[in-house]
């Protein structure tokens, strides 16, 4: 275990060294890597089960809460889908080394950008062990040496993982500084990783709001984070009642415990009466509790009263704050001031007022008659995701290969000089 910044500033600086040997690695070294690592995680998947269930164990000790433990169980279909992931991004185009933006100037000079790893970068992350895998994977096939630093409450799981990978890592010659796992739990441990700004140069925090908080506090390191998802449901006057249950289902019940499940639904007075109910019946089934406004408790008596901590809430549970709205403009304000520009949904026939929605509504993901849940870097085409940014510098919304990445300015001549200096 670590003791000392002095030993976490070494670590730091190994894998600042490791970053430079992955940056220089080929595409199809890389992608070799990626295959034997997706390999050896079904090979290793009963140790990593081993692992898991000594995790698990704690969790439910510690009485964390059902959906943390859905986040942090680990069984065959999620090792597939982790060894999945690791040859996706194998599969997909390597950004490193793309020439774009290629101009001539005036004076004969060539400037053009090229798109270059980012070096190391630390992934600061809570209970889904399936993140150290699609982590390491992604910041390899982008170039970059990655630090995993996983919570306490998957330490076992995380380490096993890790390990497997190594073994791959073995079989191609990179070295396994370039998947470097934190080996404490000690929240001073990432105190110390976050002064490293020599050796690190890019933090992704993912988890709770207060984790996203303190590592935004305390970096010395530029920081990408999304501090929670409080995502939308707006069921418009035009929606089609039918697709908007099911698009409701999806989004609350298919997986509550992550960032892009829905947590509010603002309904048009217009359809609020017909609506609301056929959604408390389905909801009740599924064990959702509703938490509703004025308009909506009128209609649904039963629903307890909603406040305006309801609907800042990002609940990861089985809980949804309602709202009856007069109108679209209504729905948009409630968003804009309750929102964490995750990703907000509209149901809407209109064509119009779904443009309208997409212009107005300025979240990472919007989507037009589309569930929440394909707000996740596999579902729109990046392979496995690192993160979800909600700020707007660098990258916004689900991070791939490209937001892992940045790009420098190649300037090429013939001789040419800015001045006419004599000699």
């Amino acid at each position: 275990m670590l003791q000392t910044d002095k030993e976490l500033l070494e670590i730091a600086k190994k894998c600042k060294q490791a970053s430079r040997r992955v940056a220089r690695l080929s595409t199809a070294v890389k992608d070799e890597a990626l295959h034997a690592m997706a390999a050896q995680l079904e090979k290793d998947r009963e140790l990593i089960f081993a692992a898991n269930a000594i995790d698990v164990k704690n969790g439910k000790d510690k009485n964390l809460s059902p959906a943390m433990i859905d986040r942090l169980v680990l069984n065959d279909l999620r090792i597939s889908g982790m060894a999945g992931a690791l040859r996706d991004v194998a599969s997909f185009h390597d950004p490193v080394g793309e020439m774009s933006d290629i101009r001539t100037r005036p004076n004969g000079i060539q400037v053009g950008k090229r798109r270059i790893p980012l070096g190391v970068i630390c992934i600061i992350y809570e209970s889904r062990p399936n993140v150290t895998s699609d982590a390491a994977g992604l910041c390899l096939k982008a170039g970059n040496a990655v630090l995993l630093r996983g919570g306490s409450e998957a330490f076992h799981s995380n380490k096993a993982i890790v390990e497997s990978l190594h073994k791959a890592l073995k079989t191609t010659g990179i070295p396994p500084e370039a998947i470097f796992f934190v080996p404490t739990t000690d929240r001073s441990a990432l105190t110390g990783l976050l002064k490293c700004d020599d050796y690190i140069d890019l933090v992704i925090p993912r988890g709770g709001e207060g984790l996203i908080r303190f590592v935004a506090e305390n970096s010395r390191i530029p920081v990408i984070k999304h501090y929670k998802g409080v995502c939308h449901l707006y069921v418009d006057k035009d929606a089609n009642e039918e697709m908007a249950i099911n698009l409701l289902l999806d989004g609350k019940t298919s997986r509550p415990g992550v960032c892009n499940a829905l947590e509010t639904m603002l309904v048009h007075q217009d359809v609020a009466e017909t609506f609301l109910p056929k959604a408390a019946v389905v909801l009740r089934k599924k064990g959702v509790e509703m938490r509703g406004c004025t308009a909506t408790r009128n209609i649904l008596p039963e629903v307890a009263e909603a406040t305006e901590e309801d609907y800042y809430a990002e609940y990861l549970s089985l809980i949804i704050a309602v709202k009856v709205v007069k109108n679209y403009e209504e729905a948009v304000n409630h968003i804009e001031k309750y929102g964490s520009e995750h990703t907000d949904v509209i149901v809407t026939d209109s064509l119009k007022t779904s443009q309208v929605f997409i212009r107005d509504v300025n979240s990472s993901v919007v989507a037009v008659n589309a569930s929440s849940r394909f707000s996740d870097g596999g579902e729109l085409g990046l392979g496995a995701e690192i993160g979800i940014s909600t700020t707007k510098l660098h990258a916004f919304g689900p991070m791939g290969l490209e937001a892992l990445t940045t790009r420098k300015f190649v300037v090429t001549g013939d001789g040419q000089t800015r001045h006419d200096i004599k000699w």
